[in-house]
């Protein structure tokens, strides 16, 4: 097989997204399948909707183009505030889009009606985030405006959490959002379809003990893909963290002495380097750098150690090595190490059990809140 490669096990997203939609269905909250990560991989889109996901979203056209042009029907909401000029790609490829900006919506507004189509408007709040947002006392202001276009229709609200900040979303924050849904209702009359609680950071707080209040939607990618909580890295009880495994192959071998004279520029790799102090170590080198993923995100197999990289090349060091030229090796990913990874062009994206479930996975004993391990 071709080198470097990501396998990617369907069978595994598929499991994880049934896991997440069984818990978080007895609370009233659907999920929606995040593709951004694998770039609007179809089978891997296709995964999320056999294990229960409700829709798809994404943040960049041409990953929607790509499920669209792969046959992918399901509703499509493209979470990155739209470019105006993307207005008519938008309104044609997806059902509805995340906005902030009066001219981003009029200019939806008036491609709809050109193609004859009724485009859905979420509005994003800001939340404490720090990322995109309307200030929350203008979001009903703004609904109201939203109101008297023509060719675009208010779907719902919702907000984002630890993207900028890293921060978990506090239960005081969802109660602001679910008020700011009943205020905008009470200007606009009940007919919020969506209200959307942010991602896969929210998975503690909506699956803990308090009510979930007005939050429907859940937007998930990190944690169907990966398995694991954004904020600890955390595996989630329950769910597999080796859905992705990058492979690359080796290109040389041999002993060093050691220290390796080696000045690392980078401060997370200086971190993430433990040299040898004495003796000799073997050197392995791999094809794969900086260009295809972000090497700092990689999990090194046991009993190897990290001494550096450049664009093209990995130099892992290892004290006994039974490895060849030509010989593979196999590491997990973090989710930025994937999404660099799947955006490579120089990496090849192998399937694996690429057949819908047969049934779903059924959850073992008490599984009302997820927990990590």
């Amino acid at each position: 097989m071709s080198c470097p490669r990501i396998e990617v096990d369907l069978s595994k997203i598929r499991r994880n997204t049934q896991t997440i939609v069984g818990r978080l269905g007895p609370r009233g909250i659907g999920v929606t399948g995040v593709t951004k990560a694998v770039c609007g991989q179809p089978a891997i889109a296709q995964a999320m909707l056999d294990g229960g996901a409700v829709a798809l979203a994404d943040a960049r056209i041409n990953n929607v183009q790509r499920l669209r042009q792969a046959g992918i029907t399901s509703p499509v909401t493209l979470i990155r505030t739209p470019m105006l000029s993307q207005a008519d790609e938008v309104v044609q490829l997806c059902e509805a889009s995340y906005n902030t900006e009066i001219a981003v919506i009029a200019a939806l507004a008036s491609a709809a009606i050109r193609k004859d189509v009724v485009h859905g408007i979420i509005l994003m709040g800001e939340m404490g985030d720090g990322r995109e947002g309307i200030s929350p006392e203008n979001v009903a202001e703004v609904a109201q405006e939203v109101m008297t276009m023509q060719g675009v229709a208010l779907k719902g609200i919702g907000a984002n959490f630890a993207c900028l900040s890293g921060i978990a979303p506090t239960a005081s924050q969802m109660a602001s959002l679910c008020h700011l849904a009943n205020e905008v209702e009470g200007v606009c009359g009940p007919l919020l379809k969506t209200v959307s609680g942010g991602n896969s950071a929210n998975l503690p707080w909506a699956l803990g003990e308090r009510t979930t209040g007005r939050i429907n939607d859940l937007r998930l990618g990190e944690a169907i893909l990966l398995g694991v909580d954004p904020i600890s890295g955390d595996q989630i009880g329950g769910m597999h963290t080796d859905a992705f495994t990058l492979c690359a192959e080796v290109i040389e071998t041999g002993a060093k002495p050691a220290p390796f004279p080696i000045a690392m520029i980078d401060p997370a790799l200086a971190r993430l380097r433990i040299a040898p102090s004495s003796g000799m170590s073997t050197r392995i080198i791999l094809a794969i750098g900086h260009q295809d993923t972000d090497i700092s995100g990689l999990s090194l197999p046991v009993g190897s150690t990290l001494i550096g990289a450049t664009s093209d090349h990995l130099v892992i060091g290892v004290n006994r090595c039974t490895l060849k030229t030509g010989s593979e090796l196999r590491f997990q990913m973090n989710y930025k190490a994937l999404m660099h990874a799947m955006a490579a062009p120089d990496i090849d994206v192998k399937l694996l059990y690429d057949l819908p479930a047969k049934q779903p996975r059924q959850i073992q004993g008490k599984s009302e809140h997820l927990m990590l391990v």
